[in-house]
């Protein structure tokens, strides 16, 4: 287990819930009322749950090693204050700067397009997680939602929505989501993670852009970096068919 809050101490060692821990013990996953036919298939999903851990992991790896990507200009965006209950003023920031003094960036592409006031409800669902987990995420990287509406549309999204930490950003304007390969030739806009490093020289290269569907059209791209689907893959039901009735709707279901 890991922690991305700062402690003077080893937090851990502060946690009945750890320090009681006896060695050798784990967790069981089945009640004592589990039938011998249930146990045994269980263990067998064990063994396919750890391939697929396994599988994920060296796909990581791979991705780590991919060779240097194309080199990118320091674009220039805008955004507003770090309070999102207001709109401005607004300002200009680079490229660069996203990285808030990191070397690597994370992206994420909301489809909030000029001419709409709405988002995408599975972006959306995406950056409701992220917004959760920013300051998390901000430790380790730079950290910034963007989308080519005006920055007043994004803001009073973020507002409907409650989010309270992602930094906003719009690329109005500007050729970004083109020359990464995220709009399409009529202006469409695609769902995806983009992934930037940058040098001890300042330039800026593309690591990786993950998308929500992989180039054959397939979907499920992106669900890794979402706790949603994971989480309804363990019900029975699977992911289901209806779009639960909140104030917060989730994507239409995908199987």
């Amino acid at each position: 287990m890991t922690s991305t809050q700062p402690t003077s101490t080893q937090w851990w060692t502060e946690l009945k819930s750890i320090t009681l821990h006896v060695e050798g013990e784990s967790p069981r996953l089945w009640p004592e009322s589990a039938a011998e036919e249930y146990r045994l298939a269980r263990m067998e999903l064990v063994a396919a749950e750890a391939e697929l851990r396994d599988r994920i992991e060296a796909v990581a790896a791979r991705r780590r090693a991919l060779p240097p990507g194309g080199e990118l200009p320091d674009y220039r965006f805008a955004e507003g204050p770090d309070d999102l209950s207001v709109d401005g003023p607004e300002r200009p920031v680079a490229l660069s700067e996203l990285f808030a003094g990191h070397a690597e960036l994370v992206l994420y592409h909301l489809m909030l397009h000029p001419e709409d006031t709405k988002a995408c409800a599975a972006c959306s669902m995406f950056v409701d997680g992220l917004d959760g987990v920013e300051r998390h995420l901000t430790r380790r990287a730079g950290f910034a939602v963007m989308a080519p509406a005006p920055l007043p549309v994004l803001r009073a999204w973020a507002r409907s929505r409650g989010w309270r930490r992602v930094r906003l950003v719009s690329c109005a304007g500007t050729t970004f989501l083109d020359d990464l390969g995220v709009a399409g030739s009529r202006g469409a806009l695609f769902p995806a993670f983009s992934v930037h490093a940058k040098g001890t020289e300042g330039r800026i290269r593309h690591v990786t852009t993950q998308p929500a569907d992989f180039p054959d059209g397939t979907g499920r791209g992106m669900d890794l970096m979402s706790p949603v689907w994971n989480l309804f893959d363990l019900l029975p039901s699977g992911r289901g068919d209806q779009e639960p009735d909140n104030t917060y709707p989730l994507a239409p279901a995908v199987r």
